[in-house]
């Protein structure tokens, strides 16, 4: 199963518990002043999975008000996107740009490096489902991370509810997935994620020819990393299915940080590479688990590997599984 992390505040002395919770949702997502009309008994309890990039968290509590001010952010900024489930209670966020009000079942998006006030309120318990992705998966010039940040997102319908019903599940049996799944858990996160913010940039009237060129490519990523395994996984295919030509898809990827193709290749060899590093897959033929990932001929695969790490699968899967015993 998952590693969890689990707080529970009848553990600690009444004086002690909004003290350790704010230090502990500091670490979880960023530093944040805490108040709240319960403090004296504040009853709050934490699960949190870690899936190494990604960080996804389930929490209980009293109502609170969350404060991310500008001294906080210059002392200590994690950079990455808060994203939350409220299943229980609600409330509000406030940002310089915007005012939302949450019910049960909206998503909540926040980022770290804004300055922002959350009011939970609405029931005598909130409960939310929580996770902190890293602003280096998910790329957005800065002009953009406003239409992202504060935007009303419901969890019930269209790309919200894809997102909300993975997060529900998945802390609901965390017990269902070996460690060796947290970085396979962490893909499928970011990928609902970037299709989510894709969804929002898409949705907003009148927006720039950046704005559109920037939610196309992060569906375009998106679908790449849902592809991976398929052999015929081209720009031209790519292209083809956003209807548009391979000339504009490889201007799109001008200002990443690798071509298409190279972006291909680049996470199918990581996902070859985990693999070739399960335990559980230690029987699996290399040729076989080249394949899955869309490498049909071994030779290619082991050509293309030594390139990219200096060693060949054989010796990865043979040091990986020498480190599990």
């Amino acid at each position: 199963m998952l590693d969890e992390m689990v707080f529970r505040s009848e553990d600690l002395a009444a004086a002690d518990r909004l003290d350790y919770w704010s230090e502990l949702l500091g670490r979880t997502h960023a530093p944040m002043e805490l108040r709240s009309d319960h403090a004296d008994d504040f009853r709050a309890s934490q699960r949190v999975l870690d899936l190494g990039a990604v960080t996804v968290w389930s929490a209980t509590f009293q109502p609170l008000v969350f404060r991310r001010t500008p001294k906080l952010i210059r002392q200590s900024d994690p950079e990455v996107y808060h994203l939350s489930l409220v299943v229980r209670g609600g409330g509000a966020g406030v940002w310089r740009h915007r005012e939302t009000r949450y019910m049960p079942y909206d998503l909540f998006i926040n980022s770290s490096s804004l300055p922002n006030d959350v009011h939970s309120g609405g029931d005598p318990v909130q409960q939310t489902v929580a996770l902190e992705v890293p602003k280096a998966l998910l790329p957005l010039p800065c002009g953009l991370a406003g239409r992202i940040v504060g935007a009303a997102v419901s969890g019930r319908e269209g790309m919200g509810a894809l997102l909300a019903g993975f997060l529900t599940q998945l802390v609901a049996d965390p017990a269902a997935y070996r460690p060796a799944d947290r970085p396979r858990l962490a893909t499928l996160v970011t990928d609902l994620v970037a299709a989510l913010f894709a969804h929002i940039l898409e949705a907003g009237d009148c927006l720039s020819p950046e704005t559109h060129r920037r939610a196309l490519t992060l569906r375009i990523k998106s679908f790449i990393r849902s592809h991976l395994h398929d052999p015929q996984l081209t720009p031209a295919t790519i292209a083809a299915a956003h209807h548009i030509s391979t000339s504009y898809l490889h201007r799109l990827f001008e200002d990443e940080d690798a071509t298409v193709a190279a972006w291909i290749r680049r996470l199918r060899l990581e996902a070859a590479r985990r693999d070739l590093a399960d335990p559980a897959l230690r029987a699996t033929p290399i040729h076989a688990i080249a394949a899955r990932w869309g490498f049909p001929r071994a030779a290619d695969f082991s050509r293309t590997h030594r390139a990219a790490y200096g060693t060949t699968p054989k010796d990865h899967r043979h040091q990986a599984l020498r480190h599990c015993e």
